[in-house]
């Protein structure tokens, strides 16, 4: 869907702040939960002095040039050397307060730094950290707070697996768990996808930049990307074609794809643009793969736990999946953790199938465990689904008078804006992305960058962020782009990673 089908219009010279004052107000039922998040953030923030990055930023940035590996990306985009978090905030080496709009990639639901969780935390240092697999109350309080959260049957019928501590491991796991169970290899993967950089995680994910996919049986298909649809399709008349395409490539026998282990999906695709799917994709994709009887894997690792304003995106379809991969803010405030949650009737591999050394860390559970107790005293996913709809009225009512800005699109506090040199094409423009992100950063606001073409600036701030932080970083944002248009030329060479 077009941006003009989803803003209003502006005009192009309005300042970012006459969108923030004029956006909805505050309902009265938030007025609490804001006066407690209010003083879980630095103040000021932002606030810089000087150039960004400062001397002791520059210092530390070059110690690690000289000693980290190749590898090593977000200081390349994101100059600077991060000292200290709290909530929605972050300083530098140098004394420099930033907004956080990135979050640690949606680590960071309940903020850095919440009093909670590490009260939680150092309590668990102080009893027991390593576990293995071994029973704990503090493994099994976990498990029951999730299971009560989880969608439809599986909080009947979840069993819960615990394996390596990042996501990818939460992926392999599920693969392998739905490989064992139905005796076939295959998976079908979508475009756009990324599930992590171990192996069988690489293999279905779509991006040959990050070294996939690899020579794995992974069939990709077409997401529901609208703004850009792969079939070339108007969202209004589509008649949900991609998901018409998956049903047709498992019924068909010469199709070229063999009946499939899973389908594994982002119920809204992160790295690749936070893309959100039309009303009814999910549901559908949910029919076909219960027909078919194939597994259905939705990958909730960054979406999950109450980012969209639900406590998982497969909600916002009222679907129920098969099998769910959880990690990032499921250790609470960035302790490695990762799981996967899946129906009982998959529960058919045997002992040792899937192991890792620190799938008992005791610590990121009991951080975890009180992080759902925080998200749910101060109803946090409903503050995160309010906030998430004043943030896209306010960007999608300035995008209207802004024409780099191709669509505005998200749910809840995971918010995508894509870039373009020409609206009407619809032509990626990366370099005005990189540039932003290096701008945004130096006047004190932290955002992220992806996308299919590495065009969409991406907002993932933690959930406890306030509306007046939330707006200010908004405000940034908006002015910073403006200036931008005006100087940069779609043919300008400048960062586009």
């Amino acid at each position: 869907m077009s941006t003009a089908e989803n803003t209003q219009p502006a005009s192009a010279s309005q300042p970012a702040s006459a969108s923030a004052t004029s956006a909805p107000a505050a309902s009265a039922s938030s007025s609490a939960s804001e006066a407690e998040l209010a003083g879980l953030h630095f103040d000021p923030a932002p606030s810089i002095a000087g150039e960004v990055p400062g001397p002791r930023s520059s210092e530390l940035l070059q110690r690690q040039a000289e000693l980290e590996s190749n590898a090593r990306s977000y200081p390349r985009s994101v100059p600077i050397a991060i000292e200290e978090g709290f909530g929605a905030t972050m300083k530098d080496a140098d004394g420099n307060t930033f907004l956080d709009f990135f979050g640690g990639a949606g680590v960071l639901n309940v903020g850095h730094g919440n009093p909670d969780v590490l009260a939680a935390a150092a309590a668990q240092q102080r009893k027991l950290v390593h576990a293995l697999d071994f029973p704990t109350r503090t493994k099994l309080d976990l498990m029951g707070k999730l299971k009560r959260l989880l969608p439809g049957r599986l909080r009947d019928t979840a069993r819960f697996h615990f394996g390596g501590p990042t996501g990818s491991d939460a992926v392999e796991s599920a693969l392998k768990l739905t490989r064992a169970h139905t005796g076939r290899t295959p998976v079908i993967a979508f475009q756009g996808s990324y599930h992590g950089m171990t192996s069988e995680a690489l293999a279905v994910t779509s991006d040959v930049d990050c070294g996939g996919p690899l020579s794995s049986p992974v069939h990709f298909m077409p997401y529901p990307y609208c703004y850009r649809c792969p079939l070339g399709l108007r969202p209004d008349g589509c008649g949900l074609a991609c998901a018409k395409l998956v049903e047709t490539s498992l019924k068909d026998p010469h199709s070229g794809i063999p009946k499939p282990a899973a389908v594994i999906i982002e119920p809204i695709q992160g790295e690749g643009g936070t893309i959100v799917p039309p009303a009814g994709y999910m549901t559908e994709l949910r029919r076909i793969t219960s027909e078919q009887d194939v597994p259905l894997i939705v990958d909730e690792i960054q979406a999950g736990f109450g980012r969209t304003g639900r406590m998982f995106a497969c909600e916002h379809d009222e679907i129920v999946p098969d099998v769910i991969t959880m990690s990032k803010a499921l250790g609470g405030v960035g302790f490695p953790l990762s799981c996967i949650a899946y129906d009982s009737s998959l529960d058919t591999w045997g002992p040792g199938s899937h192991i890792g050394t620190f799938r008992g860390h005791q610590v990121a559970m009991a951080a975890g465990s009180a992080a759902i107790d925080f998200m749910e005293r101060t109803d946090l996913v409903a503050h995160a689904e309010r906030l998430g709809e004043l943030a896209l009225s306010v960007l999608r009512e300035a995008a209207a008078g802004m024409p780099s800005i191709g669509e505005v699109r998200g749910r809840g506090l995971m918010i995508g804006i894509e870039l373009v040199s020409d609206r009407e094409a619809r032509t990626p423009w990366p370099q005005l992305a990189g540039s932003l992100r290096r701008a945004c950063c130096e006047r004190g606001l932290i955002i992220e960058v992806g996308g299919h073409y590495r065009n969409v600036a991406r907002f993932l701030p933690p959930l406890v962020i306030t509306r007046a932080l939330l707006l200010s970083g908004i405000e940034i944002f908006l002015q910073t782009l403006r200036e931008l248009e005006g100087v940069l030329s779609p043919a300008s060479s400048g960062p586009a990673d």
